[in-house]
């Protein structure tokens, strides 16, 4: 892989960190937008703590990776893309597609990670 394609995966891995990071805060925070997101979709405000966990968990096994810990970082990737994918599911199944591109970036992003941790163990 060209070192300017590796540069835009590791910063499009970054930037999977930080938006991680950031809907978590607005989880934790439960914050309006989330709430209200999360009863479009047919989401109990209960469930949201173990969604953010999941989040986290996976935002901070890409620090992990990009510390070094490769596998653990393609692991948490994955993770985050399965999660994604679910989120989108969700969206489709209630059909609410008005904000479904959140969704969709997050998705992108983690598939970006998961693409960088993969070139990374090679």
């Amino acid at each position: 892989m060209s070192g300017t394609a590796s540069t835009a995966l590791a910063a499009a891995t970054v930037a999977c960190v930080a938006a991680n990071a950031l809907i978590v805060a607005a989880d934790v925070a439960r914050a309006g937008f989330v709430l209200a997101n999360s009863a479009e979709v047919g989401l109990r405000p209960a469930a949201l703590p173990y969604l953010a966990a999941l989040k986290g968990a996976g935002a901070a096994g890409l620090v992990v990776g990009l510390a070094g810990v490769t596998p653990l970082g393609l692991a948490a990737a994955v993770g985050l893309v399965l999660f994604y994918l679910c989120a989108i599911g969700a969206h489709v199944r209630a059909s609410v597609f008005h904000n479904i591109a959140f969704p969709v970036l997050f998705l992108t992003l983690a598939l970006s990670a998961t693409t960088y941790f993969t070139t990374a163990t090679m």
